[in-house]
């Protein structure tokens, strides 16, 4: 080989080397700029994500906010090229892990999913030093779903008709199971109650389709509203779902009937939505909100989604936000209307 040629391939080989340490020093740097808060937002969004995230779930596995999750940890893993680790932290609720998630790092790297206790929270929690209207800020919807008034076997009503009329009959005599006062799952089942003027006495869980719906199907209470992570024990024969609480019939579960066809008009619906901690920059909370959007948008994930019913509902955080402000007016209003006592 002529020296001149060897010459060349070996400038040519220093010279990757140097630009390779280069870009290496640069990313350090720039991480330890983001770190300081010394990056412009564009800055902050070429850095992001440069390490794994995590997906802070309040409810521990097996409910319908740990497959949603899941779900949706999976999807973004592959939009956003690192892995989105699912962490479970239940307590008070669902409230636990949204204070848990707003102390974090404002960097995108750590996020939640909120539900309906984002609304009841301070009000059911009043303790808590935290507010999630302050504290954490909207990426985005993540879906609706409906709720399932569920039984175990060894209840004698076969409908919701004859539920309430065996509950206004025999009161307290029934418990019914819920992921923690002022839960979803507890303002579900209190607003059921209230309308059909059931007394059944409440016993809450750690969490809603794990301890909870577990309860049930062991008998040590009879009733619970549950969302989607119901489905597979009332289709499986391990508990019976008397309705579904929802404006029409669900396509996934169509032979269960409405509220509403047995004459009690109860709707109620779950939902979920995605969070980060107050501050964090624009740029990544929209990078988050678009890669959840397409995702939500691939025909698999969302024929995945509403296979376990779940209904995608995608859009941008302004939406998210403002839903979250009505939906915070509905729910207080509702837990003063019944005098919900704050948990202590």
């Amino acid at each position: 080989m002529p020296s001149n040629t060897r010459n060349g391939q070996v400038r040519s080989a220093f010279h990757t080397i140097l630009k390779r340490r280069a870009t290496s020093a640069l990313q350090v740097l720039g991480m330890g700029l983001l770190a300081l808060g010394l990056v412009t937002p564009s800055l902050a969004q070429q850095q992001f994500p440069n390490r794994p995230l995590r997906l802070v779930l309040p409810f521990p596995p097996g409910g319908s906010t740990d497959i949603l999750g899941r779900i949706v940890a999976a999807s973004l893993s592959e939009k956003l090229g690192q892995p989105v680790i699912a962490d479970n932290r239940p307590g008070l609720g669902g409230y636990y892990g949204l204070d848990m998630a707003s102390k974090a790092q404002p960097d995108g790297h750590t996020f939640t999913i909120a539900s309906l206790v984002y609304a009841s929270g301070p009000v059911t929690y009043p303790d808590m030093k935290f507010n999630p209207a302050r504290d954490l800020t909207s990426i985005g919807q993540i879906s609706e779903a409906p709720n399932y008034l569920v039984v175990n076997l060894g209840v004698p009503a076969k409908s919701m008709k004859e539920l309430v009329a065996y509950v206004r009959a025999n009161p307290k005599k029934l418990h019914y199971s819920t992921s923690g006062v002022g839960s979803t799952l507890h303002l579900s089942a209190a607003m059921m109650n209230s309308i059909t003027k059931m007394d059944m006495v409440h016993v809450p869980y750690k969490g809603g389709g794990g301890p909870a719906m577990t309860a049930v199907l062991g008998g040590e209470v009879q009733v619970i509203v549950l969302g989607p992570a119901s489905i597979q024990h009332f289709r499986a024969g391990k508990a019976r779902a008397l309705a579904v609480l929802s404006d029409e019939r669900v396509s996934v579960t169509p032979d269960v009937p409405t509220a509403k066809e047995q004459g009690f008009d109860v709707v109620v619906a779950g939902w979920h939505g995605l969070l980060a901690p107050a501050g964090t920059p624009r740029a990544i909370i929209q990078r988050l909100n678009k890669d959840w959007v397409d995702s939500a948008n691939n025909p698999a994930v969302k024929e995945r989604l509403e296979t376990l019913g779940f209904f995608p509902r995608p859009g941008t955080p302004e939406q998210f936000t403002a839903y979250l402000k009505n939906e915070t007016v509905r729910w207080q209003r509702l837990i003063k209307e019944i005098n919900l006592q704050p948990a202590r």
